[in-house]
Parts: C-alpha cells; structure tokens; sequence
C-alpha cells in the first residue's frame, strides 16, 4: 500500500489509540494527516505532516470540512464509558457515526476503517469464551455505551459499497503507556485499599495492547486497498493468549510494590449492588458514575475473549509488541507518572 499518496482523516486523534495510530501513520510515510478532535492537543505545537480540526462528531459542518480531499478515514473518536445520559450516546455514536459517513462519501473517500466494541456482541453479565463474529448480539444492553456501538457499526457495515470499503474492528481492553483510564484507575484505587475482586477470580479476557491495535487499523486499511475480504464485514482484534484478569492485575500491583487483590465479592452481590446504586445515582445532582454497575460486574467476573481466526486470515493479525515487551513499558511509564504526581 502506498502510504504516501493516501490523504488520511483521523477522527479522535487526541486520544489514547488516535495517537498511537498517527504516530504509526507518520512511521508508515503518511504526509497529509487531519486529526479531528473536540478539543486541541495538550502539547504545543506537532508533527508537519499532522493538520489538527477541532470539532464535534454532532456536527455535520465540522465532518464535511475535515474530509474535504480525504482518501482514507479512520474513526476512533466516540463517547465512551459506562455511564451517562442514554441521549448524549446516541447522538455521539449513532449520530456522529451517520454524520461521518455522509460527510466521507460527498467528499469522494472511498474507505473507512470504524473501531468499534466487542461488547456490543456479548452479555458482560455471561461467559463469552472464545466467541468468533458469528456469535449473535446479546438481548440487552446495560450500558448505553455498547447499545450504540452497536447500532453505529450495524450503519457503518451497510454503507460498505463497491466505490466505499468499510471495516469494524473490535479492540478489547486497550491498555499501555499514556492510558487515560483502565490502568490509572486500578492502581488508585489499589493505593487506597479500595480495589475488590468480583467473582471467583478465574475468568479470562482479551486484552489489547495500545500498539498492536494501532497495527491492527493499519492492516485493516491495507486489505481495503488490497483483497477487500474485510469489506463489509467486522472483526475481533486483541493480543494471545487471553489472561487470567485478576491473576495479570496483581502481577502489575506487585511489579509497582502495591498489595495484591484480597477484598472479593460474588458476581450476584456485586451485581446487586450495581444494580442498587444505579438506581440511585441516577437522580444525584449531575449524575454521577456509580463506583459500581451491573455492566462493571459482569465485566470484572466473565470471561471475555475471543476467537481472533478471523483477523488472523483477512487482515493477517499479528502483535507489533510481545506481552513482556508490553508490560515492561507499561510498568515504566507507570513508575514514571508516580515519581511525577509525588515531586
């Protein structure tokens, strides 16, 4: 694929897998890059090859100006989490998602690649072990974030046409280096004593490492280019083999000297709980997220890994970093915003 001749639109470029995907853009040659994002980047200044559009997915001006002469788009920007108005969601996800689309096909783009969640494919609150793309979707959603992934990638696969390649890729459990939320989040909570094990502490996941779902994107974008097989079609994307979550979880405490999970609760209790508190947060002043919910205890409890055949064949998955290389790099960059938050 030549890298160089693509025009490439980046939605959530900001963000944690936007920019590990420029970066690998820049790496690949791409020298005309537009990065969308609601607000501006932190750091001043960036790469010459990287044009920065600030903007909102909910407006359909915005989209039309970012993908004015785009060749290629990737959309990584969505709202995200497990809690919040239902309405806000949809006109991020479902929305934004419509809006994007129309946007790429007036201005003449004739590939998008969407990330999307394996969650809108599994009941958290169940074991998904080893489930491929042909698993249906769940009879119910407990979080509006899965809901409208869902709905946004069932639109996005029914735009695939002949003139306008389309691919979805489902990266579970992004972590590493520069993440905003899943690890800082654990290790607070460890310092504070807070962290609790749900379940019996056996279940597996997927996890994906930041890099290597970056990697993922790029490769989807080739065979769009290329075979085409992925046209139309989405995919399960993560590294092997998947982990025993809470067994990975304290091998990173101990790594970072913080004590080991040993508070736990059933699945049914934190489900319970869960289901209590979110009846009550609810009706809180600017609602805020509950410390648990039932989406967050089935999280925590199942299994949740998947059956990568599929992108091994069409896309040729393959992880860019190893498990160990992954982890040491975490690790350092951990210590590295704890000796940071104590000067």
């Amino acid at each position: 694929m030549d890298w160089m001749a693509e025009k490439i639109l980046v939605t959530g470029g900001n963000g944690f897998l936007g920019r590990a995907l420029l970066r690998q853009l820049r790496e690949c040659g791409c020298r005309d890059l537009v990065s969308l994002g609601r607000s501006r980047p932190q750091a001043n200044g960036g790469p010459d090859c990287v044009t920065f559009q600030q903007g909102d997915l909910r407006d359909a001006d915005a989209l039309r100006r970012a993908c004015a002469g785009r060749t290629l788009i990737f959309h990584v920007a969505a709202r995200t989490g497990v809690w919040g108005p239902a309405r806000e969601f949809h006109e991020t996800n479902v929305g934004g998602t419509r809006n994007l689309i129309a946007a790429a096909r007036t201005a003449g783009a004739s590939a998008l690649v969407l990330v999307s969640s394996p969650s809108v494919a599994y009941d958290p609150c169940r074991h998904a072990a080893g489930i491929n793309e042909s698993a249906p979707p769940p009879r119910r959603y407990l979080s509006p974030y899965p809901a409208t992934k869902a709905l946004a990638e069932t639109e996005a696969l029914a735009a695939n046409h002949a003139n306008f390649a389309v691919t979805a890729l489902r990266p579970h459990l992004l972590w590493g280096p520069g993440d905003p939320h899943l690890l800082p989040r654990i290790v607070e909570l460890a310092r504070r004593g807070k962290l609790c094990r749900v379940g019996d502490g056996r279940n597996r996941v997927t996890l994906t490492y930041v890099d290597n779902a970056a990697r993922a994107l790029l490769l989807a974008a080739e065979n769009l280019r290329d075979s085409r097989t992925a046209a139309g079609r989405a995919y399960f994307i993560g590294d092997e083999p998947p982990v025993v979550l809470w067994d990975w979880l304290n091998h990173l405490l101990q790594a970072l000297g913080l004590p080991e999970v040993r508070r736990a609760m059933s699945f049914a209790t934190a489900y319970r709980f869960g289901a209590m508190l979110e009846s009550v947060y609810q009706w809180l002043p600017g609602r805020p997220e509950p410390p648990m919910t039932r989406f967050i205890a089935g999280q925590l409890a199942h299994d949740h890994w998947f059956d990568l055949t599929a992108a091994k064949r069409d896309l040729r998955l393959a992880p860019v970093v190893s498990p160990a290389e992954a982890m040491a790099d975490t690790l350092a960059w951990l210590r590295e915003q704890t000796d940071r938050s104590e000067l």
